[in-house]
């Protein structure tokens, strides 16, 4: 071979290899970009919201079409990135809980998995905290926890480990001998409800369709079907319209003395003293009505026809407080307007943004008028 001929080689083999190393580089590159967008693909994946087929407070579809902007959206997204204190289900007080909820709800809507963790990790640090207290702190503090891990999907051993716990619950006796059962059964006021509430969060989350049955009927019973349910204690009757045969909300049409009844909370207005007009403005009455409408909510979702039931009860209540009593929803009671507003096709004022209640709230996003 002649000495051109070898050159020519030697240089066609250099290009050769420096073109199979610009190949290979190449190659090497686009591995390390489809990696990168895999893993990019990946961890948008793991943040994305874990859905449960069925929210107990809320459609999951529903939320998912809620708007992410808005006076209501940056309410909620506040509170959800505030500091989370130490949860206290004996301190009836407590504000961890709702804001607990508001992080499940952004997490649900949104996703963020640093969201869902905290969110478990304050839901399982609740378990136990309930010693010490009454069933009326449990009864007002444990629904926002339940609602908060269904948001966001616990597994594995946190499931189950909270699943026991809240198995225990409904039964677990106070000192003063009363269970957060006994106490939605027997007390016709605040406690009552605010313990139902919990009480069906509970049952719902475990599946626990007779627990959910017994629960609805004693509700409506305490609505006014007392062919139902007729098992409460009652204390001074002079605002019931029918003293002999009480009830939680008085029958529609109900009167005394010329005025209207219709729709009074007997057992929290009597807190005021004894029947007398124009009506005092009594706060427990919003108080009773906090648990009893996030009862009508979780049986609404576990297909009760809860809204109408006694003549539409809960809608006759609000209208007795707003008209009669001239008293509208203030403070953290204003989240109540918005679910009647929702489920009654109503226009009672609802501030936007709104407070949450003792047991839940954020009713003003979850819940805005036009998307029913």
């Amino acid at each position: 071979m002649s000495r051109a001929w070898t050159m020519r080689l030697t240089i066609v083999l250099a290009l050769a290899a420096t073109l199979t190393v610009l190949i290979a580089h190449k190659w090497r590159e686009n591995g390390l970009q489809l990696t990168v967008a895999e893993s990019e693909k990946r961890t948008w994946h793991s943040s994305a919201p874990v859905l449960p087929a069925h929210y107990i407070w809320i459609d999951r579809n529903r939320l998912l079409a809620l708007p992410t902007e808005g006076p209501a959206w940056e309410n909620l997204l506040t509170a959800a990135n505030q500091p989370l204190g130490i949860p206290n289900l004996a301190d009836q007080n407590d504000p961890t809980n709702v804001q607990v909820l508001a992080r499940a709800l952004v997490y649900a809507r949104t996703g963020g998995e640093h969201l869902r963790r905290s969110v478990i990790s304050t839901c399982m640090m609740a378990i136990g905290t309930e010693r010490g207290g009454r069933t009326l702190d449990l009864g007002k503090e444990l629904l926002a926890y339940v609602l908060a891990a269904d948001l966001v999907g616990l597994e594995g051993e946190q499931e189950q480990r909270f699943r026991n716990w809240l198995s225990t619950l409904p039964e677990r006796e106070y000192p003063s001998g009363k269970t957060l059962r006994s106490t939605h059964e027997r007390r016709p006021n605040n406690w009552g409800t605010f313990a139902g509430s919990s009480r069906l969060a509970v049952a719902a989350y475990l599946g626990d369709k007779e627990e959910i049955a017994r629960a609805a009927r004693v509700f409506r019973g305490w609505l006014g079907d007392r062919t139902l349910y007729s098992g409460f204690r009652f204390k001074d009757r002079s605002w019931h319209a029918e003293p002999l045969r009480p009830r939680g909300i008085n029958p529609v049409g109900a009167t005394k003395q010329g005025y209207s009844i219709d729709g009074a909370l007997p057992d929290d207005q009597r807190r005021s003293g004894g029947f007398l007009w124009p009506p005092p403005k009594e706060n427990y009455v919003y108080t009773a009505l906090q648990g009893a409408l996030a009862q009508a909510v979780i049986l609404d979702r576990a297909g009760y026809p809860v809204w109408e039931w006694e003549d539409r009860a809960l809608l006759r209540a609000f209208r007795w407080l707003h008209v009669h009593a001239d008293y509208p929803a203030q403070g953290d009671d204003t989240w109540l307007p918005h679910l009647i507003n929702y489920y009654y096709s109503e226009n009672f004022p609802a501030p936007v943004p709104s407070r949450p209640g003792k047991n839940a709230g954020w009713t003003d996003w979850t819940h805005p008028p036009g998307m029913h």
